[in-house]
């Protein structure tokens, strides 16, 4: 894996990638802030032309007044609709950077190998897609709106200022900056809290999911007030680092305003210096004043886009370090292709672990003629569903080769090696859709007909028509239904798909043996002429196979069929008979 990109620096430039491909709107927010600003320090002047307007009792130029007055309220409504066409555009442009990031993320998420999702918890991975973006968003919001105004602001300000004043000018360029530099000490002390903050959120996030995921066994186990203990911990200390940044974060604002407002009383002192000395009129000293307020206010806002910027930075980062993971291995440039599978498969000698220090495959060899019921038995942790893994390329050997019709399966697409396949996992999953659409997401073209047979032989139909809509009924994520309805459901779906070969581990493992002994009915005469792997605790389902596979710490110790091994004696008819020992 690429290591982690913990430099603000360089998390910026990666963020400005994204910017850059949205530069027309970027300009045009530049544009516009430009003309605000122009027209905003152009106020100060009016109001410095209307004040000298009114020299004194009986001496006032109301036409000349009024005039400026007027050229104010038109330049005060321009500039409020610049602002806020600004700000649609500074919207559209934080939300496409904030969309394209999470896209990329989703993507990565998908092409992400198999071992990392296994190894982390899904709860993270959610928080940094959603709630560490989200963060992103305001801070990147912020500084659009923000960021350009306020540096052209304190540029236009110290034109205007120097054409009025000079040392008033000076003055506040000399003293302004220290607020600054005071947000720029904080801020540095800012960004590790917040990256902090970002990782506990996302333990909790983990920790949340999980739960909830898992609340009936956490409740059958007694384990509400453990599990209460851990939330708290972590909520805990999610407060001590929220309260540390928060704490360090609001020191920049009313630091810079003090600053500000020292250089604001000093400058108000000096123009009234020299206004009794005249070399400038009352006017002029109300507009430089507005300067220097003006100039003051921008540093206000970009130390509070800084101390933003932090949290923004710091769970930008923790989105891109997900977006740079490495992908799992891609497919050749060139792939081979299979047209027709007939179910050859030859696995040759290969070796695999999921961690290099505990082996668990080892010099594994099998020869599987087209057609052949291949089941695989064993005890837990042995091996079995690792072949399948390794059969369907979710993981790579880590030596030897496994061929599909005297190909490589390394020499495929995997998209071609999975089309060959079709799978009816333990582990069920049902998307938030119809229950017409579960079963057919394997052949989205399939006909009502083909959809209702597929449930019939699944013995799903009947449930199914039970539900509130029948087959229009929305799922959500099947906790509507119990593991052996989702798991009917499953198999509906690959019986709808009729793939060329069969992956079944333990397909039937949460289904009555009543309803288990119809659907390996309906499983015989699907694997009729298929080559089919079965994985299966209960080993009365698998009598039938025409080959079976004892694994024992993932080596193969016995093979056969069902009455050879038996009549061995061996591993295999002492798991057969424990099955059977009380009958």
């Amino acid at each position: 894996m690429k290591k982690p990109s913990g430099n603000e620096k360089a998390i910026m430039k990666k963020v400005l990638l994204y910017v850059r491909a949205h530069l027309g709107l970027v300009t045009l927010s530049i544009v516009f802030a430009a003309i605000v600003v122009g027209l905003s320090l152009y106020l100060p002047i009016l109001q410095g032309q209307a004040i000298d307007r009114i020299a004194g009792s009986g001496q006032v130029d109301f036409t000349g007044l009024i005039k400026i007055l007027m050229i104010m309220a038109g330049t005060t409504l321009a500039t409020a609709l610049l602002q806020w066409l600004q700000n649609i555009i500074n919207n559209r442009i934080t939300f496409r950077v904030v969309k394209d990031l999470r896209d990329d993320a989703f993507k990565k998420i998908e092409s992400l190998p198999l071992s990392y999702l296994d190894s982390h918890p899904s709860g993270d991975i959610v928080s940094r897609v959603i709630a560490d973006a989200d963060q992103f968003s305001d801070g990147l919001l912020m500084g659009f709106t923000q960021l350009f105004s306020g540096i052209l602001m304190i540029l236009g300000t110290l034109v205007f200022m120097f054409s009025i004043s000079w040392q008033v000018a000076l003055l506040v360029v000399v003293l302004t900056p220290i607020s600054l530099f005071v947000a720029k000490f904080i801020a540095e002390h800012t960004y590790s809290h917040f990256k902090k903050q970002s990782e506990i959120r996302g333990r909790q996030t983990a920790l949340i999911d999980e739960m909830v995921g898992g609340q009936k066994v956490v409740q059958a186990y007694g384990r509400q007030a453990a599990v209460q203990e851990e939330f708290d911990a972590i909520n805990d200390e999610l407060q001590k680092s929220s309260l540390k940044a928060v704490f360090f974060s609001s020191l920049t604002n009313p630091v810079t305003r003090f600053v500000n407002s020292l250089v604001y009383a000093a400058s108000g002192t000096l123009g009234a210096f020299m206004v009794i000395r005249g070399h400038i009129s009352v006017g002029q000293l109300s507009a430089v004043l507005s300067y220097a307020n003006q100039y003051s206010k921008p540093f206000n806002e970009i130390s509070s886009v800084i101390t933003e910027l932090q949290n923004a930075i710091a769970c930008a980062g923790r989105l891109l370090d997900l977006i740079e993971l490495d992908s799992e291995k891609p497919d050749p440039s060139s792939p081979a292709v299979i047209e027709d599978f007939t179910g050859r498969v030859d696995i040759d000698h290969i070796d695999f672990s999921y961690v290099p220090e505990r082996p668990l495959i080892q010099n594994f060899d099998l020869h599987v003629r087209p057609g052949q019921k291949v089941a695989i038995v064993g005890p837990t942790g042995c091996g079995k569903t690792t072949l399948i893994n390794l059969l369907m390329r979710f993981y790579d050997v880590n030596q030897g080769n496994i061929r599909l019709e005297d190909t490589s399966i390394y020499d495929l697409s995997r998209d071609n090696l999975r089309s060959g396949f079709g799978m009816v996992l333990q582990d069920t999953w049902i998307k938030e859709a119809s229950a017409r659409d579960n079963i057919s997401m394997g052949k989205p073209d399939a006909t009502e007909e083909e959809i209702i047979a597929a449930a019939k032989a699944a013995h799903a139909d009947e449930f199914i028509r039970r539900l509130p809509q029948g087959y229009d009924t929305i799922l959500h994520d099947g906790s509507d239904l119990s593991q052996g309805q989702r798991q009917l459901l499953c198999i509906a779906r690959v019986m709808l798909a009729i793939p060329p070969m069969l992956i079944l581990d333990e397909a039937t493992s949460s289904i009555d043996t009543r309803t288990e002994l119809h659907i390996q009915q309906s499983f015989d005469a699907l694997t009729k002429g298929r080559t089919s792997f079965v994985v299966a605790h209960r080993l009365s389902t698998i009598r039938t196979a025409d080959m079976i596979l004892v694994m024992r710490d993932g080596n193969v110790v016995e093979t056969g069929t069902h009455e050879s091994l038996l009549a061995q004696g061996g591993f295999y008819s002492e798991l057969y008979n424990s099955q059977f020992a009380e009958s």
